[in-house]
């Protein structure tokens, strides 16, 4: 599955840290470099424990690494967040589980500044 408008930077951090692909492949516990090579051309995108393999190995925080892959998952989470408060007030506004579903709302607003009139802008 190619990811290729994903923009990543683990190239030019492995570049700056004078890396081969062979080599961070081994400090990532991949077979071989043609691994690191896929997760670079955004071929692949790195499992997990690569991507927090990749943080810890050059001291980047993952979303910085991979920002087109946290910036569309942002996005997407989003989204979900929204459908999901909507879902919410609806049932609110029937009356179902009213405790639970006031504190799952006032989280939305706490977190992500979601609120009736205002549909937030962090993930």
């Amino acid at each position: 599955m190619a990811h290729s408008k994903l923009e990543n930077y683990l190239k030019t951090y492995r570049k700056r840290a004078g890396l081969t692909q062979r080599e961070v492949a081994f400090l990532l516990g991949c077979e071989n470099g043609a691994q690191v090579s896929r997760y670079e051309k955004r071929r692949r995108v790195p499992p997990l424990c690569a991507a927090l393999a990749c943080e810890a190995v050059f001291g980047v925080p993952v979303a910085e690494l991979f920002a087109g892959l946290s910036e569309r998952a942002g996005k997407e989470i989003q989204k979900r967040l929204l459908e999901l408060r909507s879902r919410l007030q609806t049932k609110a506004s029937k009356g179902g589980e009213a405790r639970m579903t006031a504190q799952k709302l006032h989280w939305f607003a706490d977190r992500h500044g979601m609120t009736d009139g205002n549909q937030g802008t962090q993930p």
